[in-house]
């Protein structure tokens, strides 16, 4: 799994904080990296409060020099300055997804402004949504103890549907190759935690729709004893924990509680708003949690 790992790279120290993360899964999966630049159209003098990349040769000179710095020789390395200038440099990244055939986008969340930026970067943010592949999001404040990056706990919260298996099995195959623990978590909402027609529903008639969330915290506990005993069979050291309440503060929480290294999950990007486990929740994990987090493409 992942034998081409494409990092999009700006220029900022701040993008820079991704490069430990490829580096270490480059040796582990034996993949080779390619970092790439967008030459943005109208770009700003400085990004990041730092001077932006807006010539090639500067562009081409900079991811040569971060590939001898951050990777060791054995990785096979390219680099890549889309010199046409873009407006929207995520379509930019996406559309390199289909020409340079990676199969993990690793990069930072970080923003230029606005709150939803703060929160998820637009960049990545507008990653997730459009493409389809996994992507390693991590935040800047994941480097705010040193650059090092190991990955020993995994934590993949599930909702124990087949649509959403990738994104367990994805991380099922990552722990195996790391030699990882591997945390399952389910969370079933509370009826203050409903949305949408289910809300309404829980409104007219509460008594049934806690009956019915009884039904699926059961529904969901044997399944991830299921999946535990099969991963345990397949030599992973995998374990999984049932919480109820906003799935997306329990899983910010459990990932502190148990000092995960990764959280992985699936993701429906644009097309499942409705969906439990889809970008929003994504984005309000990321909000509560330094942690990196595989986002895994349905």
């Amino acid at each position: 799994m992942f034998k081409h790992l494409l990092v999009p790279l700006d220029g900022s120290i701040l993008a820079e904080v991704v490069l430990p993360a490829a580096a270490y899964l480059a040796q582990a999966c034996h993949s080779r990296v390619t970092v790439i630049h967008i030459i943005e159209q109208d770009a700003p003098p400085a990004v990041h409060g730092e001077r932006h990349l807006t010539n090639p040769q500067e562009a081409e000179a900079y991811l040569a020099e971060i590939g001898r710095r951050f990777f060791p020789a054995q990785i096979k390395q390219d680099y890549h300055v889309h010199t046409s200038a873009m407006k929207d440099v995520a379509a930019g990244i996406v559309l390199h997804q289909s020409e340079l055939a990676p199969d993990l986008v690793v990069m930072g969340t970080h923003g230029r402004g606005g709150l939803r930026d703060l929160l998820f970067g637009r960049i990545a943010q507008q990653v997730v949504a459009a493409g389809n592949l996994p992507v390693l999001l991590i935040r800047p404040e994941a480097a705010s103890e040193g650059l090092s990056f190991n990955c020993r706990r995994i934590l993949a919260p599930t909702d124990g549907d087949p649509e959403h298996a990738l994104g367990l099995q994805t991380a099922f195959n990552l722990a195996r190759i790391l030699g990882a623990q591997l945390d399952l978590l389910g969370v079933v909402p509370t009826l203050n935690r409903l949305t949408g027609r289910t809300a309404t529903a829980s409104r007219f008639a509460p008594g049934t729709s806690q009956a019915m969330l009884e039904i699926a915290e059961a529904d969901l506990g044997r399944f991830l004893q299921r999946k535990v005993a099969d991963f345990r069979k397949a030599g992973v050291n995998a374990g999984a924990r049932l919480e109820r309440g906003d799935p997306a503060a329990i899983i910010a929480g459990v990932a502190e509680k148990i000092n995960v290294d990764l959280i992985a999950f699936s993701t429906h990007g644009k097309s499942g708003a409705a969906a439990f486990w889809n970008q929003s929740i994504g984005a309000k994990v990321l909000a509560q949690t330094r942690r990196p987090m595989l986002m895994v493409p349905v």
